[in-house]
């Protein structure tokens, strides 16, 4: 199969019935050709490079992080397996520019599960995809009930996939060999799943919603949140800007601490224990609240943020909360615009009905926050193309689009202004 030729369109067979899970899933113990070796040199990154360029097909890729471990998302494993080049294990801190290997790749299609997971972490490295498929969102499309890879594989190959491993410290050195037998397991059989996901794909009229999906991805990056901090679990507990202000100097000296001794922030402190240092207020270390050794072992940065926030004047104090930039919660539509609120209810439920009837999530259909921000303030040309265009200026791919504009226009005609 060229690898320039996107790998989204299977031909189906006339009598392919949808793969049904087995009765006794079969355990995945060990890779079909044992656990590799882990790359961590320059050479061995070129000879991994020239086998993958002399494989033939899609390129399984998958990465290992640790979160909850490290400070940030890098990759501290990567994995690669494609038909005749054999799987792959890279240390990417042993060797940081994978460059070599994403030439090696080149437009080949990359296979991956959860593919936003790893995307930004594998860019890191050098990494970067031309054409993809992502067997998670694949099943989502597919309505399987479960989509984590383990049910996935279960599911189409009648295997249990061990995933025992899944939340370890991978920046630990040297990795054990369980750990190495896993990951290599998990890109053993993307490229089998793949397909029969393909052929289900194209069976059910869904092989071109995919492909946008798929082409979507290739731009993806992670949101950019306006003031991060404002994600603490537990600050709309505090009733003013002022502890707000607090909890914000609170939440830049743990990143600070974090980053500095590259461990989790988490680690360092939990959100609760910020929360309750905004609300003491504390001046000195021996006023700081007891409850997490860490408040006394780092106390000082603690109190030293208190001050900062203290110190400001009220007119530099964060907002409690920011403004919207869309539409007011729909629980008060029906009172601030009783045909917004008609239309929108109109819609989700042909939106509904439509997702059973094809067995896919109804997020997947269209997402809710452009829906809202569409009717609630609809283009000037309420036809199908009109709709069309407000949504896909939200990121609506045109597949969802197609779906939805019609149903808009129906519950405008159905629901006039009054």
């Amino acid at each position: 199969m060229s690898q320039e030729t996107p790998h989204t369109d299977p031909t189906p067979e006339d009598d392919h019935v949808p793969a049904t899970p087995v009765a006794e899933p079969v355990p995945l113990e060990e890779p079909a050709e044992g656990v590799p070796s882990v790359v961590e040199t320059e050479r061995g990154l070129d000879e991994a490079a020239a086998a993958i360029a002399a494989g033939v097909g899609p390129v399984a890729i998958d990465a290992e992080r640790a979160s909850g471990y490290r400070y940030g998302q890098r990759a501290y494993l990567v994995q690669l397996r494609r038909e005749g080049s054999g799987t792959w294990l890279i240390d990417p801190v042993a060797v940081p520019d994978l460059t070599p290997v994403n030439d090696a790749i080149g437009a080949a299609e990359w296979i991956l599960h959860a593919a936003t997971q790893d995307l930004a972490c594998l860019a890191e490295v050098g990494l970067r995809p031309r054409q993809l498929f992502d067997t998670e969102l694949a099943a989502r499309i597919l309505g399987l009930p479960r989509v984590g890879l383990a049910a996935v594989v279960e599911h189409y190959l009648g295997l249990r996939l061990a995933k025992e491993h899944s939340a370890v410290d991978w920046s630990t050195r040297p990795l054990p060999d369980p750990w190495l037998r896993y990951a290599a397991l998990d890109v053993e059989v993307l490229g089998e799943l793949r397909n029969l996901m393909g052929v289900d794909l194209a069976a059910q009229g869904k092989d071109e919603w995919a492909r946008q999906e798929f082409t979507a991805l290739l731009t993806w990056a992670p949101t950019e949140r306006v003031d991060p901090w404002r994600r603490t679990s537990g600050i709309n507990t505090l009733r003013s800007r002022r502890a707000v202000g607090v909890i914000r100097e609170l939440w830049y000296a743990r990143d600070t601490i974090a980053r500095e001794r590259d461990t989790s922030v988490g680690r360092v402190l939990p959100d609760a224990a910020l929360v309750d240092i905004a609300a003491a207020l504390p001046r000195d270390t021996a006023a700081l609240p007891s409850g997490h050794r860490a408040i006394k072992r780092y106390g000082r940065q603690w109190v030293e943020a208190v001050e900062r926030a203290v110190a400001l004047p009220e007119e530099k104090l964060p907002p409690r909360t920011l403004p919207s930039d869309g539409p007011p919660p729909p629980r008060v539509w029906a009172d601030k615009n009783p045909a917004a609120a008609a239309r929108l209810s109109a819609t989700r439920a042909a939106l509904t009905e439509f997702a059973d009837e094809h067995s896919i999530p109804v997020e997947n259909v269209c997402s809710p926050d452009p829906l809202r921000r569409v009717v609630w303030t609809p283009p000037e040309q309420r036809d199908v193309e009109g709709f069309s265009a407000a949504l896909a200026a939200y990121g609506v791919r045109r597949w969802q689009a197609d779906v939805v504009a019609p149903m808009l226009v129906v519950a405008f005609e159905a629901h006039p202004d009054s």
